[in-house]
């Protein structure tokens, strides 16, 4: 039986997982993403890859072919990442394509992690679509895209940064990148409680505005606080438009969503964008799904990618 090693780098966390070629599962392991230097960094992805092989009774020499779906920005010439964002400047670059091929016995495929969660999200989907979008609102706000049957990466893989799409034009909110007016600016987790304060009017509310505000108590208080049902009802707006502009953009059949804001707060998310899209979009109205594999999409991504050649597409599974 062949095996397969699939790799989620995130800001927080660097998970590892080795599926058969059936696409289960069979051993997984995770630690914390260091914050001292690449070299740490890509040492964790190593040690997790190997932890992930111990548990499937695998030797890492034997697995036919590994993916990565990471934080960005990618630099795909070189199979690193450089300069993660969400990590201190002292990471620096990340090697991870090279020092996985060491590890391995195939190809080893590297991935923005939105571009991993479209791959798995396709694979694992029951009609494996050729045109789709899997999206996340989580941290930050970005886009895997497949179209015509082929994941679109871009010359350097960064493709789908629509977290900076520019929703509102007045700017009245500054994105973490320090532009105005960017998609991600009001309604990843991050800057939820900003745009709550933002547009707090000096009207009665059970929110925190002075304390430790978070997305969670934003939606949480949602069905019994007005000012906190008006933030998520400006949120929803905002998602809807973004999503309007991604459909325009790519002509998804369906739009998958996930990341920790739509996960945990599904119907306050999904919602609105699927009450508004219609009279938002000229043509291609998209189905709107919560993605079906939650946290693990970008790792299941990964292991997909790597056992069809870079793509999810079921029609170019290794045999």
């Amino acid at each position: 039986m062949a095996h397969y090693l699939g790799v989620d780098l995130g800001a927080s966390n660097v998970r590892a997982a080795i599926g058969d070629d059936e696409a289960t599962v069979v051993g997984q392991a995770r630690t914390q993403t260091p914050r001292t230097s690449g070299i740490d960094v890509t040492e964790a992805v190593l040690s997790v890859s190997r932890e992930a092989c111990a548990e499937a009774g695998v030797n890492p020499s034997s697995v036919v072919a590994g993916a990565v779906g990471s934080i960005g920005p990618l630099d795909l010439a070189e199979g690193l990442v450089d300069s993660p964002a969400n990590l201190p400047d002292t990471v620096g670059q990340v090697p991870l394509a090279g020092p996985l091929s060491t590890l391995v016995d195939g190809e080893v495929h590297l991935h923005n992690d939105t571009a991993a969660g479209v791959i798995g999200e396709r694979f694992f989907a029951e009609a494996n679509p050729d045109d789709m979008v899997y999206l996340t609102i989580s941290s930050g706000v970005g886009a895997g895209v497949a179209a015509d049957g082929r994941v679109v990466a871009g010359w350097d893989g960064n493709v789908g940064e629509v977290g900076h799409m520019v929703v509102d034009p007045e700017g009245r909110m500054e994105c973490g990148c320090g532009r105005p007016g960017h998609w991600e600016a009001y309604c990843s987790g991050e800057n939820v409680p900003r745009y709550a304060r933002e547009l707090y009017d000096g009207e009665g509310t059970s929110l925190p505005l002075d304390g430790n505000l978070t997305a969670a108590d934003v939606f949480n208080h949602a069905d019994d606080d007005e000012f906190a049902a008006r933030v998520v009802d400006r949120i929803g707006k905002w998602n809807a438009l973004g999503v309007a502009n991604v459909a325009v953009a790519y002509a998804p059949i369906v739009v998958y969503v996930g990341g920790a804001v739509a996960l945990n707060n599904p119907k306050k998310v999904l919602g609105p964008i699927r009450d508004q899209l219609a009279d938002l979009t000229f043509v291609n109205v998209p189905e709107v799904r919560l993605s079906a594999l939650g946290d693990d999409v970008v790792v299941k991504g990964a292991v997909a990618s790597a056992m069809t050649d870079g793509t999810g597409d079921r029609s170019r599974l290794r045999r």
